[in-house]
């Protein structure tokens, strides 16, 4: 991936302006290679059935508690109802939630810590 000289578009890239992708149903969103989901907005209540971090240790997700970002940090589950509105920062390789038709949420990209693929 190349280097962004510019501060200001660094900054950008990293707080999403990288694009976005929308989901209202069961399927799953995974960014294109070279980025990841920094932030979900919720449209409406939302539960998350997938939720896979770039580094389980730093960031929330579904399969363990992000223990590197400090004590006393919880593994979230489909429990977990996250409120319409709330956005949530983090970095996500794959994302999904429970169907719902008329709401879902929006994912926006950053840059991913890992390297392209390319073919």
């Amino acid at each position: 991936m190349a280097t962004l000289a510019n501060q200001g578009v660094a900054s950008q890239a990293s707080f999403g302006q990288l694009g976005s992708g929308f989901i209202d149903n069961t399927s799953h969103f995974i960014p294109a290679d070279g980025s990841v989901v920094v932030a979900i907005t919720c449209l409406g209540d939302t539960v998350f059935d997938v939720l896979i971090a770039e580094d389980a240790d730093k960031y929330f997700n579904l399969s363990a508690a992000s223990t590197g970002a400090g004590a006393g940090a919880l593994q979230i589950d489909t429990d977990n109802v996250f409120p319409k509105g709330i956005t949530i920062y983090g970095r996500w390789t794959k994302v999904g939630i429970t169907a719902d038709a008329n709401a879902g949420v929006i994912c926006y990209l950053g840059p991913s810590n890992q390297p392209a693929v390319t073919a």
